[in-house]
Formats: structure tokens, sequence, C-alpha cells
């Protein structure tokens, strides 16, 4: 997508051919920085301190982070232990896990003196592939926009709330739920889109706004709250919003908050549709309350917030007294009961068991 005119993915080959690029979400918005990723440690950093997140960019640098570990030590020893670093980095997404799967099934059957240059095509796969599912999930997800729109005075915008921040530096380009947005964007019709905060790592107010921003995307910033008194007053047409983790019963597993948000969108009966990679879907579990890890991360994400200061340095300040205890959860589920549709590669489905094997043939079956 587009920063000032210019392409950009999140996450590229350096052009020395070896290491790995990637936008540091960590400085944005206040500052557009590159961060070079050169060893396997590199890249368990960029994705457990939050450089890159999301679950499919997650998944596409855990693969970029295998390759640079082969280009290290391509044995089947290096192979376990590169794994088992990447894979502990971030338990909820589980995008991390199959991508890492999806390498060292490739690289287990490649002589070690291979083993690299196999990583890097592999990577770049799964990379091409999410740009592919993106694509895809935004042409099903404009058909929604396009019907709203359609029944809306000439003119008017349609009115999108989102949550988080399931765009293109999410993913490796396009995003998920901002796929469709760019894509009625480019498309002419008239939009405008809900922005929240969401606290406490603030991903809408930092990253999703100024996603949009720079593609010129018309939009406002809202407090995590408004959600609900926006949709009881009519002022939010659908909600789009990502998921890290869906299971086989249409479960959803994403930032923490969104459940509450579907909870409004449900009593107002606002469409609430979710969009996600078939790579997001995890077909080992349907319980999605009991049965998915729900990440608890540092206190000072909720006791401190990060922003520009006076003085111009980037920095934190707290904003609670000293010794109060902190609970970080990241995460929420969403039942499947509170979900309109599901926004995939193949098509929208229902939040159900059957629609998703339906529609991913095969995956039940291997169970």
């Amino acid at each position: 997508m587009n920063v000032d005119g210019k392409p950009y993915r999140s996450i590229w080959l350096n052009a020395d051919g070896i290491s790995i690029d990637v936008i540091d979400q960590t400085r944005l918005p206040h500052e557009f920085e590159i961060l070079n990723l050169q060893t396997l440690d590199d890249s368990c950093a960029a994705i457990r301190d939050m450089v890159v997140r999301g679950a499919p960019l997650i998944g596409a640098t855990a693969a970029y982070g295998f390759y640079l570990a082969m280009r290290q030590n391509a044995s089947d020893s290096a192979m376990v232990s590169a794994y088992e670093a990447l894979y502990a980095t971030r338990p909820t997404a589980v995008n991390l896990r199959w991508a890492l799967d999806r390498m060292q099934a490739a690289l287990k059957p490649v002589a070690t003196h291979k083993r690299a240059a196999s990583a890097l095509d592999e990577a770049s796969a799964i990379a091409e592939l999410d740009i592919e599912i993106n694509q895809g999930i935004g042409r099903h997800g404009l058909e929604l926009i396009q019907d709203i729109a359609t029944g809306k005075q000439p003119g008017a915008a349609v009115n999108i709330l989102t949550h988080c921040n399931a765009g293109w530096l999410a993913t490796v380009d396009w995003g998920t739920a901002t796929a469709p947005i760019y894509m009625a964007h480019e498309a002419g019709i008239p939009l405008h889109v809900w922005v929240d905060e969401t606290r406490p790592r603030n991903q809408g107010a930092s990253l999703t706004a100024w996603e949009l921003g720079h593609h010129g995307v018309p939009h406002s910033l809202i407090v995590d709250n408004v959600g609900g008194h926006l949709m009881q007053h009519g002022m939010v047409d659908l909600c789009l919003v990502g998921s890290d983790r869906t299971t086989r019963s249409g479960d959803v597993c994403n930032k923490i908050g969104t459940y509450l948000k579907a909870l409004a969108a449900f009593d107002n009966k606002v469409p609430f549709y979710v969009c996600l990679p078939s790579t997001t879907i995890d077909w080992s579990i349907s319980d999605g309350l009991q049965n998915i890890p729900i990440e608890q991360r540092d206190s000072a994400e909720v006791s401190e917030i990060k922003g520009r200061l006076p003085d111009g340095e980037i920095g934190s300040v707290a904003i609670t007294p000293q010794d109060t205890a902190v609970v970080n959860y990241a995460f929420d589920v969403t039942p499947a009961r509170l979900v309109t549709g599901l926004i995939t590669e193949s098509g929208v489905v229902k939040a159900s068991e059957e629609s998703l094997s339906r529609a991913f043939p095969g995956h039940l079956s291997t169970l």
C-alpha cells in the first residue's frame, strides 16, 4: 500500500539479497523507520517486541526468520531450535505455527547445503500467498460494501467501524479488514471509517489511522467505548474486524475489546463481519473460550502510554499510581453466534463448522 505515494509492503528482502527489512511499527505514527533483520534472534525479537504484529505478518516474519536461521546453521537440530525459538514468541496467533510447520515440512527433505536457498524461496512463497489471500478477502468484502452503498442516498458515505489494526501493516500487503475498505476506496465508493484507539497499545490510533491517512481514506479516530453509542444512533453501517485465531466452529479470537464491539453490533442489528485468511483457522479446536491461550502482556502497556513528548522525543509517561496492580489480557474471544459472517479468500461464509468445512474441505478429515 502507499506511504506518501510510494508503495510499500510490511516485510521484504533487503537490497543485499540476504537480510530482511520490516517497518518498525513501534515507531509509528511519529517516525517511519525500517529495521533490518539479519539473524534468528533479530526475527524473534521483532515478533516478541511487536516491531511486527498481526497474525499474517507474524507468520511471514517467522518464515523469513526460519530462513535467516538456516543461513546460520542448516542442520536438523538447528531447524528444531529455530522452530522452538520462533514459536515461543507469541502464543495466540495461529499463523505463526502454520508458517513454521510449512517451513519445516518443506525443508526436511532438502539437503543441508541447499536449505538456506530453499527456505528463502518458501518464505517468499508464504509472503506472496498472504497477499493473494488478502486480495481475495478484499474482493468478497467489497461486494458487501457495494450492497450497502446502493441502499444509501447518492454520495452518502458507507460508515465502517473497525477495531485494532487489521490493515496492511498487520499483513504483508492489503490487510484483512482493510482490504475491502481499500478496494472500495479505489472503486470510488464514498467511505468513512470509525477507527477506535484500541487500548492498551493503541494500534487503531497509531497504526490504522496512520495507514488510512497515508492512503487517503476518510476516517475519524474514536475512543474504544464510543462504538456502542455510534451504533445506537445509526452511525455505523458495518463492522469489519480481523482475527488472530478462529476455531473450526467459528469462534473468533481477536484483539481485546472485539467481543464488546460484537455485543453492541448484535444489540443494534449492525452487521459484524470478521475478515480472515484460512491460515488463521485452527482446525484442531472447536471451543474458543476453553481452548485458545490468551496472551497476557507487560503491565507497562496499560500503566504507561507512548507518544511524542514536548521536546520532540518519543517516550512513555505513567498514567496510573506507581504501585497499581495491572492485568493486561491481549485478546478476547467472540462467540460464533455474534458473528454475521466470516469474509475469507473463498467467499463469505457463516461462522460455523459446517460452513467452514464446506468452504475449505479436507481439514476436518485430517484431525
